[in-house]
Order: structure tokens, then C-alpha cells, then sequence
């Protein structure tokens, strides 16, 4: 078997990939760390795919995702970096479930759920999401959640 080299692999943290953000339905390796660490947009889709799609995501500190639902997306988080608190329930006005997280917790978010997930540190809570399938459209980048809130109403 032969290994090729990484094309991957000078990750440019301020700027995206060398200027690309989004390698979906491509062969992918990424330092999802590294990758997540460096990011300080809200979200950027780093691949998306027709049944899977990966983004990071900073949230400064107090900053929250918003109470949101996925009617047919399930979703996958990772905090790598801070604490926070996600709420979910099977409806916006029962939230039931309440855990704190923070640096290596991974959350499962079955469609339909309502949830929402809060920094409660002062630092940025650094983390990835896997959406099965795609929740954003290919390329998506949000430098802010004020960003993110414009293009989805």
C-alpha cells in the first residue's frame, strides 16, 4: 500500500484550507483537534456530503446555538475545548434534560429533539458537529451567529 502525502496538512487556521472550506464528497483527513481548535468563526462546514456533513464551531463565552430542532437531521457534538451547559426535550418549552459538558464530551442529538447548548466559561467552547445527513448548505461559513441567524430566516 502506498501513503500519499497529506494535502491536508498545513491547515491554515485564520483563513480556512488555503482559501477552501468546504471539501465534501472528496476523500478527507483532517487533525479534527487541530482543525476545531483554530477555528474562530461560529460555523464553517469543513465537509459535506449527500448523507453526512461536518462543521466546527467557536461560541464565545455566554454566547448559545439558540434553541433549535432538526426535524430530520440526527447531529453529533464534540466539545474540545470550555464548558457549557445543552439543554433537550421533546418540545421548546420542555427542556428536561440538562447536562454540564465540556472538553472531550460528545453529545448525541436524535432528530426531532428540541435543544440548545450554552457557554457558561470565558473562554471560547471550541467544538465539531456531524449532521447525518447535511443540515447546511455546502461551503457554509458564519463568522458570527448574527451571520448565522441572517441566512436561515
Amino acid at each position: 500500500m502506498d501513503f500519499m502525502p497529506s494535502m491536508y496538512g498545513h491547515w491554515n487556521y485564520g483563513n480556512g484550507m488555503n482559501g477552501r472550506t468546504d471539501y465534501g464528497k472528496n476523500p478527507f483527513v483532517i487533525n479534527i483537534h487541530g482543525a476545531t481548535m483554530g477555528n474562530h468563526t461560529y460555523r464553517t462546514a469543513l465537509w459535506t456530503g449527500e448523507y453526512l456533513q461536518l462543521t466546527v464551531m467557536s461560541l464565545h463565552p455566554g454566547e448559545d446555538i439558540g434553541l433549535e430542532m432538526h426535524p430530520n437531521v440526527d447531529q453529533f457534538l464534540r466539545i474540545e475545548q470550555g464548558q457549557g451547559i445543552i439543554q433537550m426535550g421533546n418540545s421548546k418549552d420542555n427542556l428536561n434534560m440538562q447536562w454540564v459538558v465540556f472538553d472531550d464530551s460528545a453529545i448525541i442529538i436524535p432528530a426531532g429533539t428540541w435543544h440548545n447548548l450554552i457557554n457558561i466559561r470565558n473562554v471560547p467552547l471550541k467544538l465539531y458537529s456531524i449532521y447525518a445527513p447535511p443540515n447546511h448548505p455546502y461551503g457554509t461559513v458564519h463568522p458570527t451567529k448574527q451571520d448565522a441567524m441572517m441566512h436561515e430566516h
